[in-house]
């Protein structure tokens, strides 16, 4: 079995290579991104960015925790010059694993809000999530519905769905509870939320948005993207009426997740991957990313018709870090309330 093990990942370093497709002439400018945002509207950013400056883009896609992997696996000898994750979790992890080294930019530290960078400089955000409240007007009061913690409500016995434990959304909502209101309430109100739980935890954000549409439940938490990518018939136009049937609830303040970039700790074009990412986090990188996937900038709001209807949202004042030193915390909390 280690045999097989060393000779896929053989095959798949060798495809990888293939795939990059190293230009014939070695002077040339790239820069080689392991990307865990998995939009192909990004290429377009991508594109414009290699016909200003020169520098071309080799991407490879592929979920977070197996990026972070690879990278783990590679070593010295990975071909990662930029890293792009979503979620704080998974970007702060990245960080303290070692996979990332520190810059210097005065265009990101100008560029990237305060609460949104890695303090030692390893990491920068690049797009804002904020993570909402889906419901069924038929199934529960909306009106009662302000706060997460409104989910632990006995009234809201069996209407509420969640997506599984293993969700780094979850992980870093609860990290940010802890955060707000300490350990006890928060452990409080888990307890609550999942004995109000009475469907099989869920293994995404859009089966959360039909489970609430067909009435197999009234609430559930989940990116807001999610939801106005379905009204926007990404999905096709079924997906586009389960979710005019719900309406989104957005707490004030609300908890805010990002994507983010960091430099790879071995990057062997490590000018060019600056480059990229300073692109990426400046307002009209961060912009040309977000917009097309109805994210919020760095410091705008979505200007897309569809989230500009869910009202917008005010930020608590968690920060990235915070989330991330947190995180395994939320994890045992969440392990302990029963959540699957």
């Amino acid at each position: 079995m280690q045999n097989f093990k060393k000779l896929l990942y053989s095959v798949l370093s060798l495809a990888f290579l293939m795939n990059v497709n190293i230009p014939a002439n070695s002077s040339e400018k790239e820069v080689k991104v392991y990307s865990g945002r998995h939009y192909n509207t990004d290429r377009a950013v991508f594109k414009k960015f290699a016909e200003e400056t020169g520098i071309k883009v080799r991407l490879i896609e592929a979920s977070g925790i197996s990026l972070i992997e690879r990278l783990k696996r590679e070593g010295k000898n990975s071909q990662a010059d930029l890293i792009l994750l979503v979620d704080a979790a998974r970007i702060t992890n990245a960080a303290k694993a070692g996979l990332l080294q520190s810059v210097e930019s005065s265009s990101l530290e100008n560029d990237v809000p305060v609460g949104l960078k890695d303090k030692s400089k390893q990491w920068y955000a690049l797009t804002r999530r904020v993570r909402v409240m889906v419901a069924n007007p038929k199934v529960v009061d909306v009106s009662k519905i302000k706060d997460y913690t409104d989910l632990a409500d006995p009234s809201l016995k069996g209407k509420v769905c969640l997506r599984n434990r293993k969700s780094p959304y979850n992980q870093s909502l609860v990290a940010n509870q802890i955060v707000n209101k300490g350990e006890l309430k928060t452990k409080a109100w888990l307890s609550g939320m999942i004995s109000n739980v009475s469907q099989p935890f869920f293994p995404g954000d859009i089966s959360i948005i039909r489970a609430v549409s067909k009435k197999k439940c009234g609430v559930g938490i989940v990116n807001h993207y999610y939801v106005a990518r379905m009204l926007a018939g990404v999905n096709g136009r079924r997906d586009s009426l389960y979710a005019q049937r719900t309406s989104v609830l957005t707490p004030k303040p609300a908890h805010v997740n990002i994507s983010a970039g960091g430099v790879a700790k071995y990057a062997t074009n490590k000018a060019e991957a600056i480059k990229l990412l300073e692109y990426l986090a400046s307002p009209s990188g961060s912009k040309g990313l977000a917009a097309p996937t109805f994210e919020h900038p760095l410091k705008e709001i979505n200007q897309n018709p569809i989230v500009m209807g869910f009202g917008g949202f005010s930020p608590d004042k968690v920060t990235v870090d915070d989330l991330g030193i947190n995180n395994s915390i939320a994890i045992k909390l969440m392990k302990d309330a029963g959540w699957k």
